[in-house]
């Protein structure tokens, strides 16, 4: 069947949205762009488990000025509170995951449970609620996963395509952005190595270690992207650049020493997004490669490139941060840490 004609396009003005783990750093930074783009939006529903980060974030957004937002305490592993929360919601955010590697590795049924179980909960609950647009969010991780948490998001990301089978008769889609490290989020490099400068001492686990680097503002860009273009079954990836650990480090503190202490477990020494199996699914669009489902029983491949005036990348082609034509340079690294990260920054 072909879809070309009913590509969307969504005014969330007139819409319910929820964002699991909602008080995370995308959560925060997707409310304040529906915001400001959709002060009128209908509905905007914080699900997550976090009763003081919860409490944090509504000083942010109090009530008296934002009259559509809710904060609904509850866990993604709790199927019927997700259920409760769900009713009259027309789209879902899934941001909630447990992404820590060594802590996935020492606890790995807490992150299967979060993370596999609670994606098939957000499936359950979309499906028995009327939600029109489910968007989860992956990571690069998730792409020949060598760690638990990885392999949990491949699991999810499974499930989320596979979902779309199941909706029937329903107007609803399921969709996937997979992207890099963001820059500044939580836990992430940047951060640590500001905390870290203070000390004159870098720890790098290897000197040709590399990563993608995305912005918050993109990721949700892409999430936008996927709630008004998704046919159903899709997973985005962005076209983004690369940065060498060792030049984040000298961005962030040039005279400081860059002391070798060895790869942690689970972790790899390139991000991969897209893998050289994922070809031969795999879409090139102006702004996104979108690797699309193995069988879809929906639409195919040539009428959604067709559609996005996309193009089949070559077989073999692989998206990896080591082998990326687009690169982050010192300067560069040092202007997106003062956008995005800390307006003050100085070296």
């Amino acid at each position: 069947m072909n879809q070309s004609v009913i590509t969307s396009n969504l005014d969330l003005t007139n819409k319910s949205l929820l964002i699991t783990g909602g008080t995370g750093s995308f959560g925060k930074k997707f409310v304040e762009m529906v915001y400001q783009r959709y002060p009128d939006v209908k509905r905007v529903v914080i699900y997550s488990r976090d009763e003081l980060k919860q409490f944090e974030m509504s000083q942010y957004y109090p009530q008296s000025k934002y009259k559509s937002i809710r904060f609904f305490i509850g866990d993604v592993r709790d199927g019927e509170r997700l259920k409760r929360a769900c009713e009259g919601i027309d789209i879902i955010i899934h941001a909630a995951a447990l992404k820590q590697v060594p802590a996935a590795e020492y606890n790995p049924m807490e992150c299967i449970k979060t993370n596999v179980f609670g994606a098939e909960n957000v499936i359950n609950a979309a499906l028995d609620n009327g939600v029109q647009r489910v968007v989860a969010l992956s990571t690069d991780k998730a792409a020949a996963p060598i760690n638990l948490y990885g392999a949990t998001k491949l699991c999810s990301d499974k499930l989320f395509v596979a979902a779309n089978n199941m909706k029937g008769r329903r107007d609803l889609r399921f969709s996937v952005v997979r992207y890099g490290n963001v820059i500044g989020s939580r836990g992430s490099v940047v951060p640590f190595f500001l905390d870290k400068r203070k000390d004159g001492v870098l720890p790098i686990t290897h000197p040709d270690m590399t990563r993608f680097n995305i912005s918050l503002e993109d990721g949700v860009e892409m999430v936008l992207y996927a709630l008004e273009h998704a046919w159903g079954g899709e997973i985005f990836v962005p076209k983004i650049p690369s940065y060498r650990i060792t030049e984040m480090a000298e961005a962030i503190a040039p005279n400081a020493e860059q002391r070798i202490v060895g790869i942690r477990p689970g972790e790899k020494l390139h991000e991969e997004m897209i893998t050289e199996t994922d070809s031969l699914n795999t879409i090139e669009t102006d702004k996104y490669y979108v690797i699309t489902p193995a069988a879809p029983l929906w639409w195919t491949m040539e009428e959604y490139a067709q559609a996005f005036n996309g193009k089949m990348v070559e077989m073999g082609f692989k998206y990896n941060s080591g082998t990326n034509t687009d690169w982050l340079n010192v300067a560069q690294l040092r202007d997106q840490i003062r956008e995005h990260v800390d307006a003050d920054f100085s070296v």
